[in-house]
């Protein structure tokens, strides 16, 4: 039995076990499980892989993104450039991260990116973010990172004006607020200054519409969650796993 899986804490929100269950039952895949491998802390990892040695492959999600890499023996060049991993194949005992957020957010955020979209506002610093900033400098958009603490580089929401989200027409929400069961969660910023000219997307995809998406929809802005992205990142996953071995 290939073994895959899922680590991150907590687990409740998980997308990939059901997807991968499916998958593997509806395109008649044998001999494969995908499980759910909450850990209270990325020090379990290793005992994780050492227990399971059928272990293939792993996605690592909140808040595992980036510890994880003190792990790696080997990161491929987007790993490598941004510091954070979604992805890990073992080859030959060898853990190798990759990021497969970085394709999953690109090909899902430009579905519906038009030519005003020139300016960003990035909510979150974690993980997730560092796989949207490298796609908004490889597509040349600008942007600000908005936290809930105001450092070098990072602004807080309190910086957010009417004017400033007036010119960054592309918002993304990388945080977890307004994830099921927290639905009332909203990152604050001043939404009466939205337009039909914003677009806000959300990596949120449980519930599929958050308040977030919702009050943007009121005010016309287009709008899009991050389910596309997950099934684009978990088919990447699929084939970083099975692969040829070099």
């Amino acid at each position: 039995m290939r073994l895959f899986g899922l680590i991150g804490y907590p687990l409740s929100h998980s997308f990939s076990a059901g997807y991968f269950a499916s998958k593997f039952e509806n395109e008649g895949i044998k001999n494969c499980r995908y499980d759910n491998y909450p850990i209270a802390s990325i020090t379990e990892l290793p005992a994780l892989f050492e227990s399971r040695p059928a272990l293939e492959g792993i996605n690592i999600t909140i808040p595992y993104k980036e510890q994880v890499l003190a792990f790696l023996d080997e990161k491929n060049e987007i790993v490598a450039s941004i510091g954070a991993c979604n992805c890990i194949r073992r080859e030959n005992g060898k853990l190798k991260g990759y990021n497969t957020d970085v394709l999953g957010f690109e090909e899902s955020l430009k579905e519906k990116l038009a030519p005003q979209h020139r300016q960003a506002l990035v909510l979150g610093t974690g993980g997730a973010a560092k796989a949207v900033e490298y796609v908004l400098q490889k597509r040349n958009i600008a942007y600000k990172l908005v936290s809930r603490t105001k450092r070098a580089g990072i602004i807080s929401y309190a910086d957010v004006t009417p004017a400033m989200l007036g010119s960054h027409t592309l918002v993304i929400n990388t945080t977890p607020l307004g994830m099921y069961p927290n639905v009332d969660d909203i990152p604050p910023m001043p939404y009466e200054s939205l337009t039909a000219q914003h677009y806000l997307y959300d990596l949120v995809y449980n519930p599929a519409q958050t308040r977030f998406l919702a009050i943007g929809a009121q005010h016309g802005a287009v709008t899009k969650n991050g389910h596309d992205m997950l099934l684009i990142q978990a088919e990447e996953s699929w084939k970083i796993w099975n692969r040829p071995i070099h």
